[in-house]
C-alpha cells in the first residue's frame, strides 16, 4: 500500500517543485533508486564520475580553488557563517575529535540509541569520567532532566545526537543546546551524521559548539569524509587540551583553513564529488531538499498506518510522532517477522533496506530515505515492502514483482 497518490501529489505540490536537473533527472539510471540503507545511501552517478579528475597536490592554489569552492555550500547546509572542516575520516573520528578536544575531565553523553551510546563509548575511551543520561531507544531526550543532571555535577560538555540512526528519533537539539548553554563552562558536541543535508540544523543559531556529519548519509557521497564545525568556544577549548593528539588538531584544522587547505592529506577525489554534490543541493535548494526528506519520512510512517487500518500487517514506527527523523525511519515488525528475513526478501525483489541495529535487529527493519530519493522510488520501496509483509514468511517471489 504506497503512500495514497492523491497526498503524495499535494505534497509534491507544496514542497517539490524543482526541476528536473535538481532532482538528477538525467542522472537516474535504471538501478537508480532500489538503495535504501541508512548509510551509506545511494550516489548519483555524476557525483561518482566527478571523481574521475586528474590529481592535484595538495599544497598551493589548485586545492585552494577547491577549498573555496565547496565551502560556501558546506557552510549553508551547517547553517554557519564559520569555515566547515573537512577531514578525510569516517564521521567516528570527528566524534573522538569533538571529545579529545572539547572536554578536561568529565563528560555527559545522552544516550537514546546504538551512535549516541557510540558517543559515550568513544569519550570513555578517551580517557575522560563518562556520565550516562539514558532514555529508552526510540525515545528522545528532556530538556529538564538534562537540566537536573548538570544542576547536580559539573560537566565539561554534553554530547548528543540530533538523528539516531539506529531507532530513527530526531533529538530537540534546539532545546537541549539551550539548556546546556545555561551552564557557560560546558560545551555542546552534537552528531548531525544522518541530519546533516537532510534537516536543519542551525548551527549559530542554536549555539552548538562542535557539530559533525559523515559524507555518506544525507549528503549523498561516497563514504570517506567526514565534516565539522567548531564554535569560538571549541577553539578555546582546544588550545589548551592536552591530549587530543595531531591528526584530529581543531586548531590546526583551522589554521590550515585559513589557507585554503587541509593540515593532512585530503580524499582529493571525494572533494571533487564534494563539489558535484554542493552544487547540485545548491540548484534544488536547501529548504526544498528538507521538504523532501519530510515528505518521505511522512509517507513511510503514512503507509504503516495505512497497513494497519487495512487489516494489514501490525506495523509501527518506533519513534514517537513530532521527534521522528526525516532521513531514517525504523519500523516495528509484526509477530513472526523478523529484520532479516525481510531484509532478505526486499533483496531478492532487488531493494536494499536495513535491519535493525543491536538490540531491535530481530524486530524491526529501517529505511534511509535520505539524499537524493524521492518519494516516487519511496513508493516503490513501500510496496515491494508491502508485498513481503503479506506473503508468508520465506514465500520468496509468490506475488511479487521485481
Amino acid at each position: 500500500m504506497p503512500v495514497p497518490a492523491e497526498r503524495r501529489r499535494a505534497v509534491e505540490d507544496e514542497t517539490m517543485t524543482v526541476d528536473a536537473t535538481a532532482r538528477g533527472g538525467p542522472d537516474r539510471e535504471s538501478g537508480f533508486g532500489r538503495f535504501f540503507l541508512p548509510g551509506p545511501t545511494e550516489v548519483r552517478p555524476a557525483v561518482l564520475a566527478a571523481q574521475k579528475r586528474a590529481l592535484i597536490g595538495h599544497r598551493g592554489e589548485p586545492i585552494n580553488a577547491l577549498m573555496r569552492e565547496i565551502q560556501p555550500g558546506l557552510r549553508e547546509v551547517f547553517g554557519t557563517a564559520r569555515p566547515v572542516l573537512v577531514s578525510t575520516s569516517s564521521a567516528t573520528g570527528l566524534m573522538e575529535a569533538a571529545v579529545r578536544n572539547g572536554a578536561i575531565e568529565r563528560v555527559l553523553s545522552l544516550v537514546n540509541g546504538a551512535f549516541s551510546e557510540r558517543f559515550a563509548r568513544i569519550a570513555r575511551a578517551c580517557g575522560f569520567d563518562v556520565d550516562v543520561l539514558e532514555v529508552p531507544w526510540g525515545g528522545v531526550h528532556d530538556p529538564d532532566a538534562v537540566r537536573t543532571r548538570l544542576r547536580a555535577k559539573r560537566y565539561d560538555a554534553v554530547t548528543m545526537v540530533h538523528s539516531e540512526t539506529s531507532t530513527g528519533a530526531l533529538n530537540p537539539i534546539a532545546e537541549l543546546a539551550a539548556t546546556v548553554r545555561e551552564f557557560p563552562d560546558t560545551l555542546v558536541l552534537v552528531d548531525a551524521v544522518t541530519s546533516a543535508g537532510g534537516a536543519p540544523v542551525r548551527t549559530d543559531d542554536r549555539g552548538l559548539d562542535f557539530v559533525l556529519a559523515g559524507s555518506q548519509k544525507a549528503m549523498a557521497l561516497p563514504p570517506g569524509l567526514a565534516f565539522g564545525v567548531a564554535s569560538e568556544r571549541m577553539l578555546e577549548r582546544s588550545a589548551r587540551a592536552a591530549c587530543k593528539g595531531v591528526y584530529f588538531d581543531l586548531v590546526a584544522f583551522h589554521d590550515s583553513l585559513a589557507k585554503e587547505q587541509t593540515p593532512n592529506t585530503p580524499a582529493v577525489t571525494l572533494m571533487y564529488s564534494l563539489a558535484e554534490q554542493v552544487r547540485h543541493i545548491s540548484a534544488e535548494g536547501l529548504e526544498k531538499r528538507w521538504a523532501r526528506h519530510a515528505a518521505m519520512a511522512r509517507g513511510c510512517a503514512e503507509w504503516a498506518n495505512a497497513m494497519r487500518e487495512d487489516a494489514g500487517p501490525e506495523l509501527s514506527v518506533l519513534a514517537p510522532e513530532g521527534f521522528r527523523s526525516p532521513t531514517v525511519t525504523c519500523l516495528l515488525l509484526p509477530p513472526g517477522r523478523t529484520g532479516p528475513e525481510v531484509v532478505q526478501a526486499m533483496k531478492e525483489r532487488g531493494f536494499v533496506i536495513g535491519a535493525g541495529y543491536g538490540g531491535l535487529k530481530a524486530r524491526s527493519v529501517r529505511i534511509g530515505h535520505m539524499g537524493d530519493h524521492t518519494l516516487e522510488e519511496l513508493d516503490r520501496v513501500l510496496e515491494a515492502l508491502e508485498e513481503v509483509l503479506r506473503a508468508s514468511p520465506g514465500e520468496g517471489f509468490a506475488g511479487g514483482r521485481r
